[in-house]
């Protein structure tokens, strides 16, 4: 079993920047992506940003030029830096791993808000 804890999320003003963190622990065997979903209030949950193993990044056309993704593999962590937050960036956003054995785990959550 994987668990995934999210943290850095918070309150900040528009145009400001904030570093979500994603660490899994447990039985962690060979991850393949990363990534970060967002869901805001009356809305489907989004694909923001992903990795794969090797590094290769993707991103949602609204964050393209603010926000990057990175991952630190022998922490099994994920981040993502978020630059110049726009206040239609206001969330929960879900981290996730997906493994080897094509099992995706989530994290729990953790509320974004930018006001402006």
């Amino acid at each position: 079993q994987v668990q995934l804890v999210e943290s850095g999320g918070g309150l900040v003003q528009a145009g400001g920047s904030l570093r979500l963190s994603c660490a899994a622990s447990g039985t962690v065997f060979s991850i393949n992506d990363m990534g970060w979903y967002r869901q805001a209030p009356g809305n489907q949950r989004e694909l923001v940003a992903t990795i794969t193993s090797g590094g290769y990044t993707d991103y949602e056309d609204s964050v393209k030029g603010r926000f990057t993704i990175s991952r630190d593999n022998a922490k099994n962590t994920v981040y993502l830096q978020m630059n110049s937050l726009k206040p239609e960036d206001t969330a929960v956003y879900y981290c996730y791993v997906d493994t080897a054995f094509n099992v995706r785990y989530w994290g729990q959550g953790t509320q974004v808000t930018v006001s402006s």
